[in-house]
């Protein structure tokens, strides 16, 4: 079995039946203008968003973590409840498929051990919040996570969470979804299932631990 017909026999239900996995809802990821973007978003928050186009509005994130180690294995935006036909790997405009060999993957490499999701807007109003807290701060600035990101992600009894939704700006609707990668740092590859059509995205999966149907 390949790769990506794991993924799809994972995946392709609207529910996952792995005993391995444990899933839940994590909340609505806002998609303004459908360019979704993938990346570590402490080291490559530059990343290019991915050349399909994807609905906008907002829609429901799961987190589907690995039983044994308690690490998420798959982050999963829904965009409906279609029967799915096909599944292909997630490129960037400058990306082609058949330029890989076989078993390997585009991605986005992870070195915080973090990841996220985001649309290519809310990715410049991350930008623009960074530069301004740069400008402002100067020599005391100490890097967006340590600014921005860190708050989010320990509760009100210190202990520390897995995943967190972060507005980069109070006057723009977009979100970033951003959570633990697997077992840390890594290089990891998103696969998107379409609908009858071939055409319009159902989900997309980013993967961070493998776990094989059997």
């Amino acid at each position: 079995m390949t790769h990506i017909q794991n993924i799809q026999k994972l995946f392709s239900k609207n529910f996952v039946e792995s005993p391995l996995l444990e899933s839940f809802d994590a909340g609505k990821i806002y998609l303004s203008t459908g360019k979704l973007v993938a990346c570590d978003p402490l080291i490559t928050n530059d990343m290019d968003a991915f050349s399909t186009s994807f609905p906008t509005g907002s829609f429901p994130v799961l987190l589907h973590k690995e039983r044994e180690s308690n690490c998420v294995a798959y982050a999963e935006i829904v965009f409906s409840d279609s029967e799915i036909s096909e599944w292909k790997m997630a490129i960037t405009r400058d990306q082609n498929i058949k330029d890989l060999s076989e078993g390997e993957i585009f991605g986005y490499p992870v070195e915080s051990g973090m990841g996220c999701f985001m649309d290519a807007e809310t990715q410049q109003h991350l930008t623009d919040l960074e530069k301004r807290l740069y400008h402002s701060k100067g020599v005391d600035f100490m890097g967006i996570y340590e600014e921005f990101f860190h708050e989010h992600f320990f509760d009100e009894n210190g202990a520390i969470d897995q995943f967190a939704f972060l507005k980069p700006s109070e006057d723009f609707p977009g979100n970033i979804f951003a959570f633990e990668t697997g077992y840390g740092e890594g290089f990891y590859a998103s696969y998107i299932a379409f609908g009858k059509n071939g055409r319009d995205p159902v989900k997309i999966i980013t993967e961070f631990i493998e776990i094989i149907v059997e």
